[in-house]
């Protein structure tokens, strides 16, 4: 029989442990609201290829090479320590050592073939990929991805031959041709590295999708489509112990709503803030908006099979009726820089500083329009209830200065990108944003209008030249060739034959608790690395 002395030493033995366990993570927890986790309702980067998307995947998934979106956008070390150029269609990668999965086990050379190989990408076959449209690997039924991966893969590496591995430490990425920009194209999301285990392991393609085996300093908890993601600590994680216990992302649509909650204290960030909204987060003394200009420019973009934008010269009078100063003016409250074209000064040598958008000209516009023969019939003009920061108002914005001119351009709403997209009905206009992932046009003019990009794919576009300069673009080494082969794309694409237009550069505004140090980067990006937390 035990004694009182006995008894509060067991009693007390029993509650230690627990006690402890409670005592040891003072880690915050924080709740993010966004406007929307995921346009796929996948966690798959080749499958989820989104602003939305791009916010979280870096917490649960990391590339060999990053870019260092919170200070130069230049290259950086990630899940490769260092890397070489061994000659125009090779770069070679050293790996570093001791990153685990979130399942426990060692990133290997062979997980970074897995990667990039044909069971993740979908290429038809190992080291090769169908020219064309792509039709999904044949596979054990779940398992085989959607078309739309393989269509991101040979988007994103067109001319991706094989990763070698040369030892434990080494791996070499192998392209069929010379490109200059393989290093980019490395760090682009869709090169995240997964578990290859991970991926067999798995009860079907859908599964590890919404539950992928990252390196990530965060791993996926759960995954709720169209209402959250929650990420926990993964305290194995090469870069150190994380300085956040538990993220939760949470989805609420509408503006006013997200600020309720960061304000009641439900949610700690606010996403997707239009600056008229600035001015009731500084009435809160616990509150404040962070972020800036990021490496993102609205545009619009037209389907070349609407009977009536079938003629340049109305696409071309559309452009010149934007009043790109006025939007920026009423709408970013002068924060929004109009871009000069599809580029940014981040190209360095490739940027024309000597371009501009469309110049507004509602007289030009009129012309064209008398020269087309434009009788006023109707172009559909299709978007999404502010998917963008202000997209709605800026919409009501260009209609006003489209019917002034005389289009009869009508606003068409839809719920999601596969109704933008449906093709039962007729396509004219839609909203659109394009993202430079690293410094050169082919992460945006090519991967976005050229042969294997979106518009060209979905039917919208095609201009021949365009696409023999895309390959210019894509494979030569030649820097003046390329400058040359650039200047001609945004000649074609943006005043002889145009595809989109640019309206402005984009603006990522965050509401946040003021207590919390943390920076916002140059894209949708957001990092809760323990260098972006905290003094």
């Amino acid at each position: 029989m035990m004694d009182r002395r006995t008894l509060l030493a067991t009693g007390a033995a029993a509650l230690l442990p627990r006690f402890a366990i409670a005592q040891a993570d003072q880690r915050p927890s924080i709740t993010i609201a966004v406007q929307r986790i995921s346009n796929s309702n996948t966690l798959e980067t080749l499958r989820e290829q989104s602003n939305v998307g791009s916010r979280t995947w870096n917490s649960y998934g990391e590339t060999l090479i990053e870019t260092d979106w919170l200070g130069d956008l230049s290259p950086m070390p990630g899940l490769a320590t260092e890397w070489r150029r061994i000659d125009d269609r090779t770069v070679e990668l050293k790996l570093r050592q001791g990153v685990r999965f979130h399942d426990g086990t060692p990133m290997t050379a062979e997980d970074v073939a897995f990667s990039f190989g044909p069971e993740r990408m979908g290429w038809a076959a190992a080291g090769a990929q169908p020219r064309g449209l792509f039709v999904a690997t044949p596979g054990e039924a779940g398992r085989t991805p959607p078309p739309e991966v393989p269509a991101v893969a040979r988007r994103t590496y067109p001319g991706f031959e094989r990763i070698e591995i040369v030892d434990a430490q080494t791996v070499r990425y192998v392209n069929r041709t010379p490109d200059p920009t393989i290093e980019g194209r490395i760090t682009r999301n869709t090169g995240m590295i997964l578990s290859r285990a991970a991926f067999a392991g798995a009860s079907s393609w859908l599964d590890h999708s919404r539950r992928p085996i990252g390196t990530g300093p965060y791993r996926v908890v759960e995954f709720r489509p169209d209402q959250s993601l929650t990420l926990e600590a993964f305290d194995d994680y090469w870069g150190g112990r994380p300085p956040v216990r538990r993220i939760r992302f949470m989805e609420v649509p509408e503006v006013s709503s997200r600020i309720n909650a960061l304000l009641s204290g439900e949610a700690d960030f606010a996403c997707d803030m239009p600056p008229d909204q600035i001015a009731t987060i500084a009435r809160s003394p616990r509150h404040e908006v962070v972020g800036d200009a990021i490496m993102n420019h609205r545009l619009t973009v037209f389907d070349t099979t609407h009977p009536v934008l079938a003629n340049p010269l109305i696409r071309r009078a559309i452009t010149h009726a934007i009043d790109r100063a006025a939007i920026v003016a009423a709408l970013w409250d002068g924060r929004a820089p109009i871009p000069r074209g599809l580029q940014f000064e981040h190209y360095g040598p490739m940027f024309h500083a000597d371009w501009e958008a469309p110049r507004f000209d509602i007289a030009e516009t009129r012309r064209l329009l008398r020269e087309a023969n434009y009788r006023g019939e109707p172009i559909p003009y299709r978007l999404l209830n502010n998917y963008y920061a202000n997209q709605t108002a800026t919409a009501q914005i260009l209609i006003e200065g489209w019917r002034a001119a005389g289009l009869n351009i009508r606003i068409e709403m839809r719920e999601n990108f596969t109704q933008i997209f449906d093709r039962t009905t007729q396509r004219g206009i839609r909203d659109w944003s394009n993202s430079a992932s690293y410094g050169d046009p082919v992460s945006s003019l090519v991967a976005g209008f050229g042969p294997e990009g979106q518009a060209w794919q979905v039917g919208e576009w095609r201009n021949a030249e365009f696409g023999t300069l895309s390959g210019v673009l894509e494979s030569s080494m030649d820097m003046a060739e390329r400058r040359a082969a650039f200047r001609r794309m945004l000649q074609i694409a943006e005043r002889e034959d145009p595809v989109y237009t640019v309206l402005h550069q984009s603006v990522n505004l965050m509401a946040k608790r003021r207590d919390i140090a943390w920076r916002a980067g140059k894209s949708f990006f957001m990092d809760f690395r323990a260098r972006n937390w905290g003094g």
